[in-house]
Formats: C-alpha cells, sequence, structure tokens
C-alpha cells in the first residue's frame, strides 16, 4: 500500500475537488462516514455515551460529522469545540450548523475553567472521538490544547482518532510534545508517514484506510514513492538444483573479539535456503566458529597483531570475490586501522554486489566518496548511529526524519539502504522507500542485524533481482523474529532464534501462511 506525505494528501484533496468536482463536503462527508463505520464496527454506537473533541480546521469537521452519525443511530453524545467556532470555514462550517440545530450539547473550550467539567464527562463516557489536530499540526502542542490531550489519555477510554492522533507528526510519527494515544485510528486517502512510523504507528492503535471516494489513479499514483514492504514471490527451488543454484556468497568478517557477527551472517544465509556460504575470517577464529556451522566453506585470513583480518589478504580476497555471486562484507571486523583500511580499498575495486554491514559501514564513513565510485551496486545496512556516521546528522536528526534522510543518503552515496530500526526503511537511490512492517522488540539484540546480511544474501542467491531480494530479506528477517516472539516471546530473543526461525518463515511465505493482519491495514 502507498503511504503518503501531508503535501501530497493535500494536492489530492485539491485535484479532487477542482479537477473532479468533488464537493468538499462529499468528501467530509465519505471521511465522517468511514470513522462512523468503525465505531459501529469494533465498538457499537445505540445508548453509549460519546465525547467528541473537535479542533476548528477540517479535522474538526470531519469529528462533527461523526457527532451528528452517532446522534442519528441513537447514542448520546457531547461536543467540545476546542476554540472559535466562527473560524469554521466551508464544509466545516456547514456541518458545525448542522449540529447547532440538532438536539447535541456542543460546548465551546477555548479557556481553563471547562477541564474540570471535561474531566467528568470523559469519566461518565463511554468512548472518545479525537478530532483535535489531524496531519496538519506544525508546532508543539502547547496551551489548553495540551491540557486536554492529558485528560483524554488519563481517562482510559475507548479513542478513535481521525486521520491521525492529535499531537503527532504527519510525516515523521514524532510526538509533538504530547499526543493522543488511541485504541483506533482512521485515516484518509492513504496513511499518512506519520501514521506508519514510530512511535505515531504504536499511537494508532489499530489503523484503517478510508479512499473517500478517490480514485485509484490518485493513490496508486507513481509519484508516491513511499509504500509498505510487502512480500514478494519467492522464485521455485528447482528440484535438480544444487547448492551452486542457490546462491555463492562470500561473507568477509569477523575479529578476535567477535565470534558471533560472522557465524550469524554466514549460517543465517544457509537458514534462509542459500546454497554456498564462504567465510573469510582471521585464522585463528576457524576452529572455534567451525565447531558451531560446520556447513560453512571457511577461507583463514592472515591476521594483524590484535587478531583482525590484515591488508596481507587483499589480492586473495579479490581474486575469490570474482568468482561469486555476491560479497558481504562487515560483521565483527573490528576498527583495527589496518582492518578498516582493508575494507575501504575492497569495496572500491569488487565488482560484485556488496553489501557493508556494521563495522564495514565505520570504515566507509571516512571516505564515503568510495561508495560513488564504485561499478557494481551497493547495499548498505545501518542502524541509526552507523547512518549518523555516514551521513554526519545526529542520531536525533536522523530520528526525526528517517525517510527524507535516508532518502538523501541514497542519493548521495548511489547505494541501496536499509535504515534499521522498528519499522526498518529500505531506501533506492530513486527516491522509492519501503516501509518494513514485520518485526517486533524482541529483536533489539546482538546480532540480529548480522542475521539479516544472511537473510539478504540468501534471499538474492534463491534468484530475487538484488533490489527485490533486499525487501524480501529485511520482511523475512522480520518474520523470522515473529514467529520466534509467538512461540517464546519478546523477552530474551536472541539472534540464534531468529536464525533458526528462518526456515519457518520460508516456508511460511513459500505456502501463503503468513498472517498478513499484523502487517496490512484494514480497509474501511
Amino acid at each position: 500500500m502507498k503511504v503518503s506525505l501531508v503535501e501530497q494528501m493535500r494536492a489530492m484533496d485539491r485535484y479532487a475537488i477542482e479537477e473532479l468536482g468533488m464537493p468538499d463536503e462529499i468528501l467530509m462527508e465519505n471521511a465522517g462516514q468511514s470513522v462512523y463505520f468503525v465505531i459501529l464496527k469494533e465498538f457499537g454506537i445505540m445508548r453509549k455515551r460519546f465525547i467528541v473533541f473537535s479542533g476548528i480546521g477540517n479535522n474538526g469537521g470531519d469529528g462533527l460529522v461523526v457527532a451528528r452519525k452517532i446522534h442519528s443511530a441513537g447514542g448520546k453524545v457531547k461536543v467540545f469545540v476546542i476554540g472559535d467556532p466562527g473560524k469554521y470555514k466551508g464544509a466545516a462550517r456547514k456541518n458545525f450548523d448542522i449540529i447547532s440545530r440538532l438536539s447535541i450539547d456542543v460546548v465551546r473550550v477555548d479557556t481553563w475553567d471547562k477541564l474540570e467539567d471535561m474531566r467528568k464527562d470523559i469519566m461518565h463516557s463511554d468512548a472518545i472521538v479525537d478530532a483535535i489536530f489531524g496531519t496538519g499540526l506544525s508546532r508543539d502542542v502547547e496551551g489548553i490544547y495540551r491540557d486536554i490531550i492529558g485528560l483524554i489519555n488519563q481517562g482510559r477510554k475507548m479513542v478513535f482518532s481521525v486521520d491521525i492522533p492529535s499531537g503527532v507528526n504527519g510525516d515523521t510519527g514524532s510526538v509533538m510534545g504530547v499526543a493522543v494515544r488511541a485504541d483506533k485510528t482512521i485515516t484518509f486517502g492513504l496513511p499518512k508517514l506519520g501514521n506508519m512510523l514510530y512511535p505515531g504507528y504504536e499511537l494508532c492503535g489499530k489503523l484503517y484506510v478510508s479512499h473517500i471516494s478517490f480514485p485509484p489513479s490518485l493513490y496508486d499514483s507513481d509519484s508516491i514513492k513511499v509504500e509498505t514492504n510487502e512480500p514478494i514471490g519467492l522464485v521455485p527451488r528447482p528440484i535438480d538444483g544444487h547448492k551452486g543454484d542457490f546462491g555463492d556468497v562470500l561473507f568477509i568478517a569477523g575479529a578476535s573479539t567477535y565470534f558471533g557477527a560472522p557465524y550469524f551472517s554466514a549460517m543465517s544465509f544457509l537458514k534462509a535456503g542459500g546454497g554456498y556460504s564462504r567465510l573469510a575470517l582471521p585464522s585463528s577464529m576457524v576452529p572455534s566458529v567451525a565447531t558451531r556451522a560446520s556447513e560453512i566453506v571457511f577461507v583463514p585470513q592472515k591476521e594483524t597483531p590484535s587478531g583482525s583480518i590484515s591488508m596481507e589478504n587483499m589480492d586473495a580476497l579479490l581474486g575469490l570475490s570474482h568468482g561469486v555471486d555476491m560479497v558481504v562484507m562487515g560483521p565483527g571486523i573490528s576498527l583495527d586501522d589496518e582492518t578498516q583500511k582493508l575494507v575501504r580499498e575492497l569495496a572500491l575495486k569488487i565488482d560484485k554486489p556488496l553489501l557493508i554491514d556494521g563495522d564495514g559501514i565505520t570504515a566507509i564513513s571516512s571516505e564515503p566518496g568510495i561508495l560513488k565510485r564504485r561499478n557494481a551496486k551497493t547495499i548498505l545496512t545501518p542502524h541509526p548511529g552507523e547512518m549518523s556516521r555516514l551521513t554526519g546528522l545526529s542520531i536525533g536528526d536522523i530520528i526525526k526524519d528517517r525517510v527524507g534522510v535516508l532518502r538523501q543518503a541514497c542519493s548521495k552515496f548511489n547505494s541501496i539502504i536499509v535504515l534499521k530500526g522498528a519499522h526498518s526503511l529500505i531506501g533506492y537511490p530513486d527516491e522509492r522507500v519501503f516501509i518494513n512492517m514485520t518485526g517486533n522488540s524482541g529483536m533489539a539484540t546482538a546480532g540480529s542485524g548480522d542475521v539479516l546480511t544472511g537473510t539478504i544474501a540468501a534471499m538474492h542467491g534463491l534468484g530475487l533481482e538484488l533490489e527485490d531480494a533486499i525487501r524480501m530479506g529485511v520482511f523475512i528477517h522480520g518474520l523470522s523474529g515473529d514467529l520466534a516472539a509467538r512461540e517464546k516471546g519478546e523477552d530474551g530473543m536472541s539472534a540464534r532464534d531468529i536464525m533458526d526461525y528462518l526456515p519457518g518463515a520460508m516456508k511460511a511465505v513459500r505456502q501463503g501462511q503468513v498472517d498478513d493482519s499484523r502487517y496490512v491495514v484494514e480497509m474501511v
């Protein structure tokens, strides 16, 4: 499903009104109707008591439509208009005039003297409709608005948010000082980035989307370059295939203090269906890693005094890279100066698809121009700290605008980048971004990223084009974590758990048994 920026949704509204001749009254009516249907389906209306908090913009107008429909369906509804109702315009003004003529209690709130009355009304209500701000919020919530949102959250009632929980930034998902915690959110046209990115996604509760009569040409437009990462069909495994048919990948990884990273990356490639896993690591480490994973083909490397891979291995590693399908470099490779230089030299000269992770990203960060000079495709898999080193931006700035920063980095470095985190993002140099919906907090554990590198490599080895393999690898990695969490719980999950559930994740996808209710948005 496509995911829009706030300005893209405003453009859709304008096009529908000005070019297609859809009156804004119809769009507002459809929006309110969608919220009403969700309330009716999920909660019920007859003889229940509702509080509607409406701002003085179009989001508030949507809330007025909801109030009217609740009243019509036999519910008891009270509306608090936050601000001066005289500022309503267009369709919102018409809907305010309508409910003012009905037997609906409408109360204007622009001072603090009504807060105690609101607290009592919330206490005696069954549910709340939040229609205060919508997606247009551009500054932190302050004053009486902040106090009202606090009352809503303290009330512990069922909360239905209109378009997005009030206080959540529509383009980033960040909280603008304070935000409503909704149980259900009904958004219009398309989900906004703020609906899909944390913490906004969590604050939405269950998310619903209504196209409110927009034609598919609007919400399927190629100009909307962000969408959810949905599973891609896997290539059937040939019955007479041999290990070389399922990918031959070279992993350059490991140092004397990092035994897990090379093991998890190279072994996860096999667990996700890959065929031939070659692991180049310091020679002193081979016996230890081999006792855990004898299925890997080991390529012992000469070592630096600190126990990392030495520059002496350059020519041999380059020669080996020519015969494989893909190279993964960086997991646990260390920050040793000599090894960091080796990473940079290899990145420049390897002429196969190259996935750089972990310490490899740190090495590249000191000379990122290398990435633009590569002839073959490059994949980077940074967490926010590594992205900070790559871009020179603070972690805080990256988190505030993950999609924007990702797009700039993909273009600047001519690379495909997986920005890891809750709802990892996959970005491409052509500005496409995919939001991955699989995964859980239990995957925030050492080695999880190494499992991801092996999984991505496996998807390419199984026959997917590189761009699709990256998306599918991220999806499968998250799904494996979800399967592990379902059986074990999120507390105490390890990278080994994620890796061990990779075959089950692959089986579920191949057999069409993925429970995608967690990963897709429900339509109204």
